[in-house]
């Protein structure tokens, strides 16, 4: 039996996942009630933030944003086209392009849950006090800003 590798540092990617899971444990309940997986509400989320732009958003920047590799996006938005929750359509500048949007009824299921899920980020910073959760959500800004490659499409990235 060989001996144990010495690790100095713990174990981060691990952890980042574990921190996500505990804090996805209080969101997927919510999901699960309106019959979301957590992709589609990550596309949700996406096209909430974006609303107001009148084109709509282009796939790629969705990917991109919800962290979804293309295969997998194109999968959830036909599942979300089917269930009324999103509109595909042809860009306008770029005939190549797909742009997407949220219909009424996915908009008015992003108002729903973003109370329950704002409601628990209130709680956090409660338990961990604002400045904690500044400094959390700082910190992550700057490890994604440290590790991200320079050049490389980072809509390849799936983290699933």
């Amino acid at each position: 039996m060989s001996d144990p590798i010495p690790f100095v540092h713990r174990n981060l990617p691990r952890l980042l996942l574990e921190a996500r899971e505990a804090v996805m444990h209080h969101t997927r309940p919510s999901l699960r009630e309106h019959g979301l997986s957590d992709q589609q509400w990550r596309v949700l989320r996406v096209l909430g933030e974006h609303a107001r732009e009148p084109g709509g958003v282009e796939t790629g920047r969705v990917a991109r944003e919800a962290l979804l590799l293309g295969p997998s996006l194109t999968g959830v938005l036909t599942r979300m086209e089917r269930d009324g929750l999103i509109r595909r359509a042809r860009c306008p500048q770029d005939a190549r392009r797909t742009v997407v949007r949220a219909t009424p009824a996915g908009l008015k299921l992003v108002r729903t849950l973003s109370r329950t899920i704002e409601a628990h980020y209130a709680w956090m910073e409660e338990r961990l006090g604002k400045a904690q959760l500044a400094q959390l959500y700082a910190l992550l800004d700057q490890v994604i800003a440290l590790e991200a490659p320079l050049g490389e499409d980072d809509s390849e990235v799936e983290p699933e």
